[in-house]
């Protein structure tokens, strides 16, 4: 693997391991400070607003990113996409909130206490963030400066939020911090951009040849939108107080973080892929998948054994003791999702489309998007309908399981080799080892410290450190290609 792929993944993995350290710092304060119901309605208008970030964008930035990695090094070509991309970003995005105003002012449900100013706020989210060009330094591959930025910006925000998010009425303010880290990516990215892309006037804009494509994606879009927040929306219809889904937003905090890892690192990976198929060569195209599908479950099925074993002290430590009910359960129902969603990520971005199989992915979805409207409901009013947060996460993991063998199969010819080898039956049985000793640690260990979250803290701390040397050397005896590469790297 070339050793710019392999320095690419290291600052990506910084990044994120220090964004997810930077969150970890925020979000216990603020669930404890806004409470489950205010943090609840934060979360639906989450949910809300999504839908039309995503139609916004209508997956431009993927579509994008495949274009201007084949003309990046043809300056004209490269400025004329640009101008392209964004006046297509621009449009949609204005129609998108003119959409989101339409329901916004006539629909009952956000006449409620501080829902319709969350959501106008979040709604600057994407009315903003049209103008950041993320898509230009991913195609450039441009990891370090967007590790800095990110890392710099992050903690500026929480900052902020410590300083002056103090009580539950705060909760608009927190909203707009959210969004103050969009406002501060796209200043930071407009300052740097005239040194990456030398913009010109353009000769003449081709938006035709983009047509065909932007149609399946804006199908993708509607439906992705749909399929990824559901659940959400969905509980909070259920639940009136928002209280549910505060507990849902709890358990689903750790799946969110190793999920953001593998997604933050699918930027590294995406125009390579992209331009290896681009390039018909197919051995370096399987390479690169194959490495990208090695780092995920390298990360991931570990994560699922370690949160399901602590599920407890980790909700616990983000919630608190108040409030927040079933929140655990919620991450054991919602745990396999890092192994789901993130393969189901590599197959679309790194195998469909290079291969412009866009299609497939939308048929797919909306087979999910139907599923998990079907058991979101069945689950969360019928079968656990004095637990709706626990019964809409099974639903969801179900329906995500679902699509992942779907997207498996359809793709079995590229797919099967990234996925039934040797190495990730390596990844399976050692992290299998982890069940016993996480178990083990967590029902002995004790910590008699001042507070509740300073024990489960230090608990969590000291399990997860065992658990990763375990791992590490579980790994390394059993030839494990990662942790090989490394351990051979390290003797040159």
């Amino acid at each position: 693997m070339h050793e710019t792929v392999r320095s690419n993944v290291i600052v990506n993995l910084i990044r994120t391991i220090t964004m997810t350290i930077l969150s970890f710092l925020t979000f216990p304060y603020v669930c404890r400070v806004l409470g489950d119901s205010m943090f609840g309605l934060y979360s639906w208008a989450v949910s809300f607003v999504y839908y039309f970030l995503v139609i916004a964008r209508i997956s431009i930035p993927n579509i994008a990113v495949r274009e201007i990695v084949k003309v990046r090094d043809d300056p004209e070509k490269l400025s004329q996409k640009t101008h392209e991309f964004f006046i297509i970003q621009a449009t949609t995005t204005l129609l998108s909130f003119g959409l989101l105003c339409a329901i916004f002012f006539s629909v009952p449900a956000f006449k409620i206490n501080l829902a319709q100013p969350v959501v106008f706020i979040l709604s600057l989210n994407f009315l903003t963030g049209v103008m950041s060009f993320e898509w230009i330094f991913t195609a450039f591959e441009k990891h370090t400066y967007m590790a800095f930025r990110s890392i710099i910006i992050a903690a500026i925000v929480d900052i902020l939020i410590f300083a002056l998010v103090k009580y539950p009425e705060h909760l608009p303010l927190y909203a707009f911090m959210c969004v103050l880290t969009t406002i501060l990516t796209v200043v930071s990215n407009l300052i740097y951009l005239p040194f990456v892309v030398k913009l010109q006037k353009p000769k003449q804009l081709n938006f035709k040849q983009y047509l065909p494509t932007i149609g399946i994606m804006f199908a993708i879009s509607v439906v992705a939108a749909i399929y990824d927040k559901t659940d959400t929306f969905i509980l909070g219809l259920l639940d009136t107080n928002k209280a549910a889904v505060g507990s849902y937003a709890v358990g689903m905090k750790g799946v969110e973080i190793v999920i953001g890892v593998i997604t933050a690192l699918s930027t590294v990976f995406i125009p390579r892929a992209t331009a290896y198929y681009a390039a018909n060569d197919e051995r370096q195209f399987k390479n690169i998948n194959l490495y990208a599908s090695n780092i995920c479950l390298f990360i991931v099925v570990p994560a699922i054994v370690l949160m399901i074993c602590l599920s407890k002290p980790l909700t616990l430590l983000i919630g608190g003791e108040q409030g927040y009910a079933h929140a655990n359960m919620v991450l054991i129902a919602l745990a396999s999702l890092m192994l789901t969603f993130s393969v189901c990520n590599i197959i679309y971005t790194q195998i469909l489309i290079p291969m412009k199989r866009e299609k497939t992915y939308l048929f797919t979805i909306l087979f999910g998007a139907i599923t998990n409207i079907v058991f979101s409901l069945l689950f969360g009013l019928v079968f656990w309908k004095d637990n709706p947060a626990f019964g809409v996460a099974l639903g969801t993991a179900i329906t995500d399981a679902l699509v992942l063998l779907i997207m498996f199969l359809l793709t079995w010819e590229h797919s099967r080799h990234i996925l039934l080898n040797k190495n990730n039956i390596i990844i399976f049985v050692v992290s299998s080892l982890l069940i016993a000793s996480t178990i083990l640690l967590n029902k002995f260990l004790n910590f008699n410290l001042e507070t509740l979250e300073n024990s489960m803290l230090v608990k969590i701390i000291f399990i997860a450190g065992i658990d990763v040397v375990i791992y590490l050397i579980g790994c390394f005896l059993a030839k494990e290609k990662l942790v090989r590469s490394f351990f051979k790297r390290s003797q040159i």
